[in-house]
């Protein structure tokens, strides 16, 4: 699940009903769910929707997802990981088929968003899922075929565990100005060449946009991943209004 920094509080919305248009196979533990929202009002890249499934019991689950589509793309799509227990994500990831419907609402928050008209380098640093509202923001620079810098710096597991691996491989060889590093954190397959362990001080001085560029810079993941990368980017002289951060952990209905 995702938590947003408290700066950005979610306002109700209306709840829509999402349509399952098309299911992709992301890693063997994630998914992307395609969906035609009638009435969606549209989107900012970084933002997030909450989700309700409802059983026939009238039982209900609610949890919150990234966006990971560009904004004015025809549908709207959500990846999602596999929870061990999870109530919605098993369903959203393991057993929703073409057709299927569930609720939404959103978009939500305002504080975790880019768009191309920004100044400044980018660079976004993810892990495992965190992935997810920073690929919105390299699908809209791709779209909007926006010509700042741009690094991506991405932990994952393993290789088969790497997100959008094909895609990131494909938007980065446009030459357009994105960099794509990943570093792997619990094995390596032969022939790897990228790194292999976590995400450290010397990885995010050594890849990172040096600071007297002023990138903008957001980073997404597990709690412990984005403190420290937070905290590092501090210490290394990036201006702390130019760091946005979202933290992955359990949330309540």
């Amino acid at each position: 699940m995702r938590q947003e920094n408290a700066a950005a509080a979610a306002p109700k919305k209306q709840w829509l009903t999402a349509t399952v248009r098309e299911v992709i196979d992301e890693t063997p533990r994630v998914r992307s769910l395609v969906l035609d929202v009638p009435g969606w009002p549209g989107h900012r890249a970084g933002q997030h929707v909450d989700v309700r499934l409802t059983a026939p019991d009238g039982y209900q689950a609610q949890r919150s997802y990234s966006i990971a589509s560009p904004p004015g793309e025809g549908a709207l799509t959500l990846t999602v990981e596999m929870l061990p227990d999870g109530e919605v994500s098993s369903y959203l990831a393991g057993e929703a088929r073409a057709g299927d419907q569930f609720e939404l609402r959103g978009p939500i928050g305002g504080y975790f968003v880019w768009t191309p008209e920004l100044e400044g380098p980018l660079f976004l640093v993810a892990g495992g899922s965190g992935i997810v509202p920073l690929m919105a923001m390299l699908r809209e620079r791709a779209a909007k075929r926006a010509t700042q810098p741009a690094t991506l710096l991405f932990s994952s597991r393993t290789r088969d565990d790497i997100i959008y691996r094909a895609e990131l491989e494909k938007l980065a060889g446009q030459g357009d100005g994105l960099t794509v590093i990943h570093t792997l954190t619990r094995g390596v397959p032969a022939g790897w060449t990228g790194l292999s362990r976590r995400i450290d001080g010397t990885m995010l001085a050594e890849f990172g946009i040096a600071p007297d560029r002023m990138p903008r810079i957001f980073i997404c993941g597990p709690t412990p991943l984005v403190e420290t990368a937070a905290f590092i980017l501090r210490e290394l002289g990036h201006a702390a209004k130019l760091i946005k951060t979202e933290r992955f952990g359990p949330t309540g209905k």
